[in-house]
């Protein structure tokens, strides 16, 4: 097996546990009203210890519902409770054996269809934003991903939140390699190809972001994962 092959591999075996831990909370009905999005943060940390170990995570993890989820990453938003008719998302990323996953998803409480729509709409525009990565990877920079990226959001009748689409994914801790250089991004200013190795000529990763708002409603909708 290739060392490209291998990464590959780890990062698709760790992000597949984070799934997992979404689907017990899930199951054991974890996205419910009248809890802090800190309270439910802190649910799903403890039953990540509880189902595989775990305590470490490579970023602060995410619970963001409301008005808060038209907030992209950076913003350090005050601590909502979750109401009867409510939209969120979480956005986590904890370390399997030394590996990386982030995922994020959203749910909806309540029957509102605005926000169902919005929910099964950024799942679609991920899977139509891969197929597209797929089959024109070779020729795409990260700045032509993220415009493709936007329009694609327009095209769903949303606008998109964030000022980059994704991020390099790797080993434990990636980030003392990538750093915050934006050719580290799927960002408007990264002109380099996505599919460009390190500097040791291994293959590098991605995690595909979208996070798609709607201002008006002050709502907004995010999914995240590894981009193959």
């Amino acid at each position: 097996m290739s060392n490209s092959t291998n990464v590959l591999s780890n990062l698709i075996v760790a992000e597949s546990k984070a799934w997992q831990l979404l689907a017990v909370a899930e199951e054991r009905n974890f996205f419910t009203p009248n809890q802090t999005e800190k309270d439910l943060s802190e649910r799903l940390y403890d039953l990540a210890f509880e189902l595989f170990g775990i305590k470490r995570y490579w970023h602060k993890r995410i619970v963001r519902s409301g008005k808060n989820t038209l907030l992209p990453y950076a913003v350090n938003p005050p601590n909502l409770t979750l109401q009867t008719d409510d939209i969120l998302f979480v956005d986590f990323g904890p370390v399997f054996e030394k590996w990386e996953a982030d995922i994020g998803k959203t749910y909806v409480i309540g029957n509102d269809a605005r926000k169902h729509k919005l929910a099964k709409d950024v799942e679609l525009v991920w899977d139509e934003g891969r197929n597209y990565y797929l089959a024109n990877k070779e020729k795409l920079t990260g700045a032509d991903f993220y415009h493709y990226t936007k329009q694609l959001a327009k095209t769903y009748g949303w606008d998109f939140g964030n000022i980059h689409a994704g991020h390099l994914i790797g080993k434990f801790p990636h980030e003392k390699i990538a750093g915050e250089k934006t050719v580290n991004y799927i960002h408007p200013d990264n002109n380099l190809l996505m599919g460009t190795p390190y500097p040791d000529n291994t293959e590098r990763y991605w995690i595909y972001e979208v996070h798609l708002i709607d201002e008006a409603n002050e709502i907004g909708a995010f999914y995240e994962k590894v981009l193959c």
